[in-house]
């Protein structure tokens, strides 16, 4: 599995904690239930193959570090949307906001440029051209006001 399946996945589990109300911990495990995981390979060619161990620390990591910070996230969300309302911004694009700004704060093992560009290419997927350039936007300048580096290549890790 890609570490972008891994992420699409992540974030997709994210949408769904936070939409549902969710126990982090326990809609990874219910999600990765064999037959669970089995039934989607046959909807969708994201989950053909299983994650390895790499992926499921990754997205467990992600899923669970998400929630936990969901409040502190949606603040950041909230200060770098500029003329967005909070209401205005879909959950999907929200989804993909906390993920990249959760593993650019929490996780020093994937670059901040492989995690903004990332985000923008699964909104490709998931938004129209606006929100994909509002997800670009907001991204830059949170990566800009809370890192203070103008691109996330220079950032020592």
């Amino acid at each position: 599995m890609t570490r972008s399946a891994a992420r699409e996945i992540s974030i997709q589990l994210g949408f769904s904690v936070a939409g549902a109300g969710l126990e982090p911990e326990a809609a990874v495990e219910a999600f990765f239930e064999p037959e669970h995981y089995a039934s989607l390979a046959g909807e969708d060619e994201l989950y053909a193959e299983k994650p390895d161990r790499r992926d499921m620390d990754f997205i467990r990591r992600s899923v669970c570090g998400v929630a936990e910070h969901r409040g502190e996230l949606d603040k950041l969300i909230g200060k770098y949307a500029k003329g967005w309302r909070p209401e205005r911004i879909s959950r999907s694009a929200a989804a993909i906001l906390r993920q990249a700004m959760f593993e650019i704060l929490y996780m020093p093992d994937v670059p901040p440029a492989a995690a903004m560009d990332e985000a923008v290419e699964l909104a490709k997927g998931y938004e129209d051209a606006d929100v994909v350039a509002f997800i670009n936007g907001v991204l830059g300048g949170f990566y800009r006001g809370e890192i203070g580096d103008t691109s996330p290549e220079n950032r020592d890790e």
